[in-house]
């Protein structure tokens, strides 16, 4: 990964505000069928034993699939979307993609493990700010981590933490298992931008020699005045062209884009505190009440509203 992928990769995960839930931790054994759809959420599954296949059905742009899984492997699903495990390579017919078969057991220790038998972790993700679903929208709907395709060992050592966690107690799952999922996600997204198989979105944007410099500057000085024309002046294409080829990268305009960016920077700064006229005159607007409108329309919150809650959070005691 070039140097501003890698920084604009750790810039779109600094700051996600993301909360776990853990929905279930055991084993299956024998025919089974297991599924998170249909609870509104984004979810996980982590293979602690045995292994398994994903099957995601087709939706329009995306042929249905099947994809073998492991232990250590991971997969995040970023919206309730109809799929399943199963321990047949063979999809489920049409219709009963997200059914749901057999009874999970309580993990046995990791020394007498049942053979063809599969441990799970599943849980659910919250993204609690609109702008957190804006950025993630630009990136691909599902995430498959692997743990043996891990560059550096930090996934491999928060598997092995998950696993450690879910053998201690089988009957009561521990909570940290949700805390280290969180952690595993972070290292999933940043996996995608080592990827040559990249939808269009934010990674496929950085992923261009072109563009990667300007998206960069965008972060940096996000108060500078980014027209079309100044972002084209920047890349040396021309208008249409530059219009043209950052829509077919991003899947959105460039003044879109430049203002999720200015949004996001503002975020962190009214998390740290920062008074909303500040932060908005920081990231490039002369009105409170214009950066105050786009702030809501991004996030879903006025800015005052947003720090004030985030400050409450941090206030909290944590149990």
């Amino acid at each position: 990964m070039s140097p501003n992928a890698e920084k604009i990769a750790d810039w779109l995960l600094a700051g996600l505000e993301l909360k776990s839930t853990l929905f279930h931790v055991g084993q299956y054994c024998g025919a089974w069928q297991a599924s998170t759809a249909g609870h509104q959420q984004a979810s996980f599954h982590v293979v602690l034993h045995g292994e398994c296949w994903l099957h995601l059905p087709a939706k329009p742009g995306r042929e249905a699939s099947s994809v073998h899984l492991n232990q250590g492997d991971a997969v995040f699903l970023l919206h309730d979307m109809p799929h399943c495990l199963s321990p047949s390579p063979v999809a489920p017919s049409t219709g009963q993609e997200s059914a749901r078969a057999g009874a999970m057991q309580p993990l046995t220790s990791a020394e007498s493990l049942p053979q063809q038998s599969l441990g799970l972790a599943c849980g659910f993700f919250e993204f609690r700010s609109g702008l957190d679903d804006q950025l993630l929208a630009l990136i691909p709907d599902h995430i498959v981590a692997r743990q043996d395709s891990a560059v550096l060992d930090g996934p491999r050592a928060v598997f092995d933490l998950i696993r450690a966690e879910a053998h201690r107690h089988p009957e009561t799952p521990s909570p940290l298992i949700a805390r280290l999922t969180e952690l595993l996600f972070f290292y999933a997204l940043r996996s995608v931008a080592a990827r040559d198989d990249i939808a269009p979105g934010l990674w496929s944007l950085m992923r261009r020699a072109e563009f990667a410099p300007l998206i960069t500057a965008i972060i940096d000085t996000p108060a500078k005045r980014w027209t079309t024309d100044s972002m084209a002046e920047f890349v040396h294409m021309s208008r249409a062209r530059f219009c043209k080829q950052f829509m077919e990268a991003c899947g959105q305009p460039p003044a879109q884009f430049v203002t999720l960016v200015r949004m996001k920077v503002a975020a962190a700064m009214l998390r740290a505190g920062t008074p909303t006229p500040d932060a908005a005159e920081l990231v490039g607007y002369q009105s409170e009440s214009a950066f105050a409108q786009a702030f809501k329309r991004v996030t879903g919150e006025q800015p005052g509203a947003y720090r004030k809650n985030r400050a409450q959070d941090q206030a909290d005691p944590v149990h």
